[in-house]
């Protein structure tokens, strides 16, 4: 029987997770391997594809063919369908039908398995064995979603790149998933054919810089409802007042793709009046090759995956800015960025503060601290990791470390630093769910 393998992505950054992935030999050999691509975003008529973007001929020679899931399930938007129970038959029919996959044996590798579309990729080939790769720091985190069981029992592997060297990923650890490292080097070459694919075009965007400026990353957090634009536009502003204090003069800020571009204009009046030169560069580009092409003295973000590419691999200094405040405002508390919040504002530097340089060791304590966060998001997926939260929190909860936790949160899951507990009839209703919640996690 033929095995086709299908890999799944949704962004230029997790298919060069991928290519990394196959060129180091994490996938066993298939009779045909197949790039599914699917455009997130809001208006995909609008936005291109990750396989028209500049540098993607460059991994497209690892596949076979490159499919568009998009077109499989036209009219209907990839971030917004599933199937029905009833028709996933007849729509694993329709799509063995449209790939010519027969009656092969299908290997599926997708990404955020918890949410559409990979969910309902692994739902319509229920027979498919299952791999999931990481493309961020999110994976460190819990699960976000409670996975039905005949998906989440299927998955074999995490791929993940190892971006905070010492952290084991949470993600899919309640189905037994086994951690696996995409090597650094891999990724990094990958990266750099990427790169040798658009020289050309960066030079032409930042014709002035060389080498050596303050890179700064724009993450839109406003479309995400973190930040309201304005409170983002003074992030902005805040990043490139921080980078000018350190001495930088060269700026290059590299916005989200679908940020306004009034955003940019107030950078460059600010810019102006700080006496520094500023290039905003409106490209669809990898974080990554900029680093290989501009090669900054400094990177500086919010809570970026990039700010860690961006140390880790490459040894650039970086800074955070506007983490602590985040903590407080994400809601819900399991909101999924959380953990890349967290992970950001413990181990890198404040540029706000004057600082920058390389991340914090992730030792026992910031294990501990990871632990504790995700039992909080997900007492009900993960009831596993509560002696670990209890264990963290009477030993290392303080002034310093409460800005990660909720009192009420605390009080709710009958964890130490909760607020102590009064009588009356409404908390005894609190106190008996935490109980609850506390036999549910002792089994």
């Amino acid at each position: 029987m033929r095995t086709t393998q299908i890999f799944f992505a949704g962004s230029l950054y997790g298919a060069t997770t991928l290519a990394a992935a196959i060129d180091s030999g994490c996938f066993t050999p298939a009779d045909r391997r197949l790039l599914l691509v699917s455009n997130n975003a809001t208006t995909p008529e609008t936005t291109p594809a990750l396989d028209e973007m500049a540098g993607f001929e460059r991994l497209r020679g690892r596949f076979d063919g490159v499919l568009s899931w998009n077109e499989a399930i036209s009219p209907f938007h990839p971030g917004g369908w599933a199937p029905r129970g009833d028709d996933a038959p007849m729509w694993e029919r329709y799509l063995r039908l449209l790939w010519d996959l027969g009656d092969d044996r299908i290997e599926l590798a997708v990404e955020s398995i918890q949410v559409n579309p990979a969910l309902a990729i692994a739902q319509l080939f229920p027979d498919a064995t299952l791999d999931v790769y990481a493309d961020g720091l999110m994976s460190y985190g819990p699960t976000r979603n409670k996975i039905d069981p005949l998906v989440g029992e299927r998955v074999r592997r995490l791929f993940h790149l190892d971006l905070v060297p010492g952290l084991k990923p949470l993600l899919l650890e309640e189905f037994g998933a086994e951690p696996r490292i995409v090597p650094t080097e891999a990724f990094v070459k990958v990266v750099d054919e990427l790169s040798d694919a658009v020289a050309d075009a960066v030079a032409d965007a930042v014709p002035s810089v060389k080498e050596g400026p303050a890179l700064l990353l724009g993450q839109y957090l406003a479309a995400l409802g973190i930040l309201t634009p304005e409170e983002e536009e003074a992030l902005h502003l805040r990043m490139l007042r921080g980078a000018v204090a350190l001495g930088h003069r060269r700026i290059v800020f590299k916005p989200h793709p679908t940020a306004p571009a009034s955003w940019s204009r107030a950078l460059q009046r600010e810019a102006e009046s700080l006496d520094a030169e500023l290039t905003v560069l409106d490209m669809p580009l990898l974080a990554e090759v900029l680093y290989r092409q501009l090669r900054p003295a400094l990177v500086a973000g919010c809570f970026s995956t990039a700010l860690f590419t961006a140390s880790t691999f490459y040894g650039i200094p970086v800074a955070r800015i506007g983490t602590e405040p985040l903590l407080d405002r994400l809601t819900p508390y399991q909101n999924s960025n959380r953990v890349p919040l967290t992970i950001v504002d413990a181990l890198l530097p404040d540029l706000a503060e004057g600082g920058a340089g390389t991340p914090k060791e992730a030792d026992e304590t910031v294990t501990g601290l990871l632990s504790a966060v995700g039992f909080a998001m997900q007492p009900q997926i993960r009831p596993d990791l509560r002696p670990a939260a209890e264990s963290y929190l009477s030993r290392s909860l303080h002034s310093a470390t409460l800005r990660y936790f909720k009192r009420r949160r605390l009080t709710v899951l009958g964890l130490p630093g909760g607020v102590p507990v009064p009588r009356g009839a409404a908390v005894r209703r609190v106190v008996r769910r935490a109980r609850r919640l506390k036999r549910v996690a002792l089994g």
